[in-house]
């Protein structure tokens, strides 16, 4: 039955976009270690960790795209999420440094031997576990969507009210975070990670590896999300999407499904923060930062809300752009440039790149189709 609503899901586009990612995530490995750095076909391993951070943006961007494309929940805290399963991954690559830190300490990491901890706070134990610390990438955000949305839907908050207090609430984990007594290295956070499970996080093949795995989470993540929308559950959801109180109206739990779905973003953000950390090498409080969140939903604005495919290509698309404009005389006016991004589109684009690109075929089908019945052809080329 998931396999019959899963295929059922994959139209000509989805198909493209799985076929797409699969390729680059076998192909920029093999650009990478298989040619030498003479070929011009050589990806330099640099751009395979920026890469890597582009598919995590990406898979991002799917968890907002579930909530506010077919939910209409408009969530301006995703980063809060994003950040916690990349602190997650963070501390399990702290206790796997060891000795081999400045301090030389076998137990307390670096910046805890600076502030004169004494002993390993006990949200510390357990880390030192691969599978604990896997565990607590996705339950740690997910159980705070949980008790939030709980909270926040029984409420029957909705609109720019829930917007406003998920904004606030990735604010607020950003000043407890910078607090060096909260045991999470204050505004250095957590960096100089050494091993994950036993290989070098700085070679060439780690890299590659954590590359392939982050597109293969995109692609599950994806696949995921198209079984869900074409299931009973996702109908369900864009009916509260498009006519909240009158799905309530026919009795369907409305804050029990959008608890659901607000839940389970929040472990696929957790997920694709737990892949950032060890490709950028770094988690710090700033990627709570309310701005974070607010640009990744451009991301979603500027691809094509309720697209999916859309959503990973803005994703991608922005954050080109940005490492591009970033990087030379415009890097002062990156800001202004995105924010008109977001303007240009919501006034000429307001369905995105991928919503007007499917409009416009919607559109000249239909032209074909009326045409057709009206029994108008197109006029032969003359002999």
């Amino acid at each position: 039955m998931t396999a019959h609503i899963l295929i059922r899901s994959l139209d000509r586009g989805a198909t493209m976009f799985l076929m797409v990612v699969a390729a680059i995530a076998i192909g920029v490995p093999i650009l990478n270690l298989a040619l030498p750095e003479s070929s011009a076909f050589h990806v330099p391993t640099y751009l395979v960790a920026l890469f890597g951070k582009y598919a995590c943006y990406a898979l991002l961007a799917l968890s907002i795209d579930l909530i506010w494309g077919f939910c209409g929940i408009l969530s301006l805290g995703h980063g809060a999420f994003f950040a916690l399963g990349g602190y997650a991954m963070g501390m399990y690559l702290m206790r796997q440094i060891g000795t081999r830190g400045v301090y030389a300490d076998p137990i307390l990491p670096d910046f805890m031997v600076f502030l004169n901890w004494k002993e390993l706070p006990v949200y510390w134990y357990g880390f030192q576990h691969f599978p604990y610390a896997a565990l607590m990438v996705v339950l740690v955000p997910g159980a705070l969507a949980f008790v939030f949305g709980w909270f926040a839907f029984r409420s029957r908050v909705t609109g720019v009210y829930l917007s406003i207090i998920t904004q606030a609430l990735t604010y607020a984990l950003m000043l407890g975070f910078f607090r060096n007594n909260f045991g999470f290295g204050g505004n250095n956070g957590l960096t100089d990670f050494k091993d994950l499970l036993g290989f070098n996080v700085q070679a060439e093949a780690t890299r590659n590896a954590l590359f392939s795995i982050s597109c293969l989470a995109l692609i599950l993540a994806f696949l995921l999300c198209r079984a869900i929308i074409a299931s009973k559950f996702g109908k369900v959801l864009i009916a509260i999407r498009d006519a909240e109180a009158r799905t309530r109206f026919l009795g369907y739990r409305v804050e029990s499904y959008k608890l659901v779905v607000f839940t389970l973003s929040a472990c696929m953000a957790g997920l694709a923060g737990a892949l950032y950390v060890p490709q950028v090498g770094i988690i710090n409080p700033s990627e709570f930062a309310p701005a974070n969140s607010i640009e990744a939903v451009i991301w979603v604005a500027v691809g094509g809300r309720g697209t999916l495919t859309g959503a990973a290509l803005g994703a991608v698309v922005v954050n080109y752009a940005k490492t591009y404009f970033t990087s030379g005389a415009l890097a002062p006016y990156w800001l202004f440039l995105l924010g008109g991004l977001f303007v240009g589109v919501t006034l000429l684009l307001p369905r995105g790149i991928i919503g007007t690109l499917r409009h416009w075929t919607a559109l000249r089908c239909d032209r074909a189709s009326a045409a057709a019945e009206d029994g108008v052809t197109e006029p032969l080329p003359a002999e």
